[in-house]
């Protein structure tokens, strides 16, 4: 019960921070940020990119989605199956043509327009996440979404976090269900955390 108290107001803080950035500044970071992450081996070495569609104070990865397109590689998309409690993965070649409002308004495949895929496809993740610590602990939303999906993979592709420095906190508070994330990237840096 304290982790969970204690994820909430990490979460609160974080969201409180990454608003007060402000769309200029976060605009002009996350494209550093996302720099970075295209400079990352990791990214290279992957032909099939597991991303997400920014909204609201987030990044927005809607360049990030081009440079994987316009890079060869394929693009894969979740959609949340709110009903199971889970997220689906979708190919996507087009995102102006293939995405619709989804769950909370966030862009998401149309499955009458999108190919399904496995996560065992995927051999990258883009992460997303409201607040993170430097030794790869993530905090969500809280609903559990991504938890879920790659807490079940028997093999887990790197797990990457692009973040504003505003969102790093000194620890977040894991428990046994909670997948840490690889490499926290932020316009400050990079750090990685050593798989066990």
């Amino acid at each position: 019960m304290a982790a969970r108290a204690g994820k909430a107001e990490i979460r609160e803080e974080a969201l409180r921070r990454r608003e007060a950035l402000g769309g200029v500044l976060r605009r002009r970071l996350g494209e550093e940020v996302l720099g970075r992450v295209l400079g990352l081996g990791e990214y290279r070495a992957a032909g099939v990119v597991l991303a997400y569609a920014g909204v609201g104070s987030e990044l927005d990865t809607a360049g990030f989605m081009r440079e994987v397109l316009g890079g060869g590689r394929r693009l894969v998309l979740p959609r949340v199956d709110r009903e199971a409690r889970r997220l689906e993965l979708y190919e996507v070649e087009d995102p102006e043509r293939e995405l619709v409002p989804g769950v909370w308004g966030i862009p998401e495949p149309n499955p009458e327009r999108a190919r399904r895929v496995g996560l065992e496809e995927v051999e990258f993740v883009l992460v997303p996440g409201v607040a993170f610590d430097r030794r790869g602990g993530r905090l969500g939303h809280g609903a559990g979404y991504y938890d879920r999906l790659l807490g079940g993979a028997r093999r887990l592709p790197p797990l990457v976090a692009a973040a504003f420095e505003a969102q790093i906190v000194e620890r977040v508070p894991m428990e046994p269900h909670d997948v840490p994330v690889d490499l926290v990237v932020t316009e400050r840096g990079v750090w990685r955390r050593e798989r066990r």
